[in-house]
């Protein structure tokens, strides 16, 4: 069975899945299972896609107009293919002509898997060339510390005349996760 997925970015009636459905269509797909969203392809939570991979049997194939319509990023159109593939469904982009039941788009998914991987160790090198280039200069990173030794030592003193550590997180404007992770574990250790 061939299962198709549209979407489009907007969530306004400026864009429309015409084009994609009709394509769809000819391509064999039919009406009852099409699929879409009306949500950014950097959305986690898309509906509609969620739903036409839950009505995939192995052997079916997910069809879209074009690759962008499906993932937000190469890595993450690999990472929908490869659960595609490890149950046993197929996957087919029309525009790109790329069908992994076909030595053609077989290829073609390992050349973007690769080219993933590649991405992936570029990001990586630059992080760490940059990590190191700040250490030089004398710059640690990480997340700014919002729990100053001045601060413990406000802590200290409040919770020394009585006052609760909520009513303490409530008026130091605190998350009770910060007190009760990072500040409590600094509190016992400089007791």
């Amino acid at each position: 069975m061939l299962v198709g997925y549209m979407r489009v970015s907007s969530e306004t009636d400026r864009q429309k899945t015409d084009l994609q459905r009709d394509a769809l269509i000819k391509a064999g797909v039919d009406p009852k299972h099409l699929f879409k969203d009306n949500a950014s392809g950097a959305k986690e939570a898309r509906t509609g896609l969620k739903t036409a991979l839950a009505a995939m049997k192995s052997g079916d194939c997910l069809v879209v107009w074009k690759l962008d319509r499906l993932g937000r990023s190469l890595p993450h159109l690999l990472e929908i293919i490869s659960r595609l593939r490890q149950h046993n469904m197929a996957f087919r982009s029309l525009t790109e002509q790329m069908d992994t039941t076909t030595p053609h788009g077989e290829l073609l998914f390992n050349l973007f898997g690769s080219l993933a991987q590649y991405e992936r160790a570029l990001t990586r090198e630059r992080i760490l060339a940059g990590l190191k280039a700040a250490k030089r200069r004398g710059r640690i990173g990480g997340r700014p510390k919002i729990i100053t030794d001045a601060v413990i030592e406000k802590i200290k003193k409040r919770l020394a005349n009585g006052e609760t550590k909520p009513a303490i997180c409530a008026s130091m404007k605190l998350k009770k996760s910060t007190f009760y992770g990072g500040i409590k574990q600094r509190l016992r250790s400089s007791q």
